[in-house]
């Protein structure tokens, strides 16, 4: 008996509810043709907790028993093109590909403009930034100069300061000397 309630509760979890009253009150299974219309026929295949998938089959209008006509649309009537008229569309495709041509070219030489633009400004910071370094060390080089020229004028000048009070001493010296001796 528990196999029984167990296999039909399996059962009843496979089964849509639709199939599952079906199957109550028809004694042969379902063959789970959910939709048919025409040649065309849905089938349900497998049901799992993630869904549910789809088979759609299309028949063959030669294989199936209904001969009526189908409810196609008919095309619209082909009109007869003259060779002007595809002269005219040839020749506007060929102005259509030429302005294209034009319009791609004229892009190209602007941006090769402003690559040259910016090619041009960096080489005149390069110059400018080159010319200012030069000056800066120029102006350097003078004031390292006009300090060395500054420091060994100071140098000769405590030298002959020094000359000058040497001479002073030794005249210093020798009149001590002549007065004592």
């Amino acid at each position: 008996m528990t196999s029984t309630v167990s296999a039909y509760a399996d059962k009843i979890k496979e089964m849509s509810m639709l199939s599952l009253l079906c199957s109550c009150f028809h004694k042969q299974p379902h063959p789970n043709l959910l939709y048919q219309y025409g040649d065309l026929e849905v089938k349900g295949l497998n049901k799992r907790t993630s869904g549910q998938s789809f088979e759609v089959i299309l028949k063959d209008p030669d294989q199936s028993g209904d001969k009526t006509e189908p409810n196609f649309l008919p095309s619209p009537p082909k009109r007869e093109v003259s060779l002007e008229e595809l002269q005219k569309r040839l020749e506007a495709a060929e102005e259509r590909r030429k302005s294209q041509e034009a319009l791609v070219l004229k892009q190209l030489a602007k941006k090769r403009e402003h690559v040259q633009e910016v090619l041009y400004k960096a080489r005149e910071e390069n110059n400018n930034f080159s010319r200012k370094t030069e000056e800066q060390l120029i102006q350097k080089m003078e004031a390292s100069k006009e300090n060395r020229e500054a420091h060994l004028n100071a140098l000769k000048q405590r030298l002959q300061k020094k000359e000058v009070h040497a001479a002073e001493v030794r005249r210093n010296k020798e009149g001590q000397a002549e007065l004592s001796g």
